[in-house]
């Protein structure tokens, strides 16, 4: 449980940090700058993005098919071509 409080604290100090980079990095824009960068940061706030699927799948390059696998199957067979010859000894 200890470890855990100090996770969060941890992680606390780290956005403050991050925070606190940004404010001296941006205090030096024009007054109309920072209310366009407000305006730009409230706009990101209310839009939803539309989540990725982030499953497991994914990260195996499984594919979505308009076709059986049988069929998919048969049309890779089809389409390979060898070039290696054989020579006679």
């Amino acid at each position: 449980m200890r470890k855990q409080n100090y996770n969060t604290m941890r992680t606390a100090d780290i956005n403050t940090n991050l925070i606190d980079s940004y404010f001296i990095l941006l205090k030096g824009l024009s007054p109309n700058n920072k209310l366009e960068l407000i305006s730009k940061l409230s706009k990101s706030m209310k839009t939803t993005k539309k989540v990725k699927d982030d499953s497991w799948k994914s990260l195996f390059g499984a594919l979505e098919l308009d076709q059986s696998a049988d069929d998919f199957v048969a049309d890779l067979k089809k389409d390979r071509k060898f070039t290696r010859k054989s020579i006679d000894l």
